[in-house]
């Protein structure tokens, strides 16, 4: 596989910016790269919680739930799933919510990380774009083409499985490994021919870089996210008691969403700093849909199989067994992570 990377930050243009800073008011360094920020609430326990652009933070304050909280909350937020689970690794974190792939990427390298809850919803985010007056109509047209993806995120499987199913390998392309804001500049200079990535960066390129779908991940991924923890946290009996809350508070947030997407949309919009259009558009494809449902035996043997593929083209460093960084704990009495996901509206 030929990988190589692209121009560096000063290329980045200010639509590029504003995904790499997430708005709001400038907020201190946090673990890991990330920005962080508090949550007041009671008590003399912390929980140091990852986030990726601002999606659990935004939609808990959205929700209500982060009223009245028995703990306090220490959010950093972060580009993607990949730093946050080293974060988690090192105990700067201590539980995060990642794509389905983050946590293979992060067991695979042998962290300290532990899958504790899940979500199930539609792939439509999770795609893979080129240029509006790109040639390219078909994902087996890809072959010989430049992608951006960000190595060990959920669009790194989905880029995998759509070229397999388009008959290609990754062998085929060259791979460009890029966080959203460098990959989206190098997208938007035509550094590249496509890109692989997920919500709400696909609905910000959409509405605001010149791009469209060449294919999107809808029956080709498993559309599960997860929450992982440190098994430090879960170790602790204060600790693990407010993850357990917290698991609590994002699956109401969730289920509120279905009812209040523009409500959602807003808050995230101003959390973000994404344009109001974007984030409902996201919503629509993607954080609308989801359902909270049990880290269970078929989403472990879904997980497993996206190990078997990424160790057989050897872009993972072994195989191991996906159960072995799962628990089950706060299961209860959720849904088989089977469940079809709730739509809001028509996804677009």
């Amino acid at each position: 596989m030929r990988a190589r990377h692209l121009g560096p930050a000063a290329l980045l243009l200010p639509l590029a910016l504003s995904l790499a800073g997430c708005g709001g008011a400038p907020r201190a360094q946090g673990a890991g790269g990330g920005t962080g920020s508090g949550t007041d609430g009671k008590g003399s326990l912390t929980l140091n919680v990852g986030d990726q652009k601002g999606g659990s933070e935004a939609l808990l304050r959205a929700a209500g739930e982060l009223d009245d909280l028995p703990y306090k909350i220490k959010w950093s937020t972060f580009t993607s799933g990949p730093p946050l689970l080293e974060a988690v690794n090192a105990g700067a974190v201590d539980v995060g919510a990642v794509g389905n792939t983050p946590p293979v990427f992060a067991a695979a390298a042998k962290s300290k990380i532990k899958v504790i809850a899940a979500t199930h919803s539609r792939a439509d985010g999770e795609a893979i774009l080129v240029r509006r007056g790109s040639p390219l109509k078909h994902p087996a047209q890809l072959k010989g083409k430049t992608i951006a993806v960000a190595q060990g995120s959920s669009a790194h499987y989905q880029l995998i499985a759509s070229l397999k199913k388009a008959g290609l390998t990754p062998m085929d392309v060259t791979l460009s490994y890029l966080q959203p804001a460098d990959a989206l500049a190098a997208f938007t200079r035509g550094k590249v021919d496509a890109w692989a990535v997920w919500d709400p960066y696909t609905s910000q390129a959409l509405d605001g870089a010149g791009a469209r779908v060449l294919t999107t991940g809808q029956g080709v991924v498993n559309g599960l996210g997860f929450q992982v923890a440190a098994p430090a946290a879960l170790d602790d009996k204060k600790k693990s008691a407010a993850l357990k809350d917290y698991t609590d508070r994002l699956r109401r947030a969730q289920h509120w969403v279905f009812t209040h997407p523009d409500d959602f949309a807003k808050a995230w919009a101003k959390e973000t700093g994404l344009p109001r259009k974007t984030a409902l558009d996201a919503v629509r494809r993607t954080r609308g849909t989801a359902v909270a449902v049990a880290v269970d035996k078929p989403a472990v043997a879904s997980e497993q199989r996206i190990v078997d593929a990424f160790a057989a083209q050897k872009l993972i460093p072994r195989s191991f067994r996906f159960g072995d960084f799962v628990d089950p704990r706060f299961n209860g009495d959720l849904p088989p992570s089977s469940t079809a996901p709730h739509t809001y509206g028509k996804a677009h």
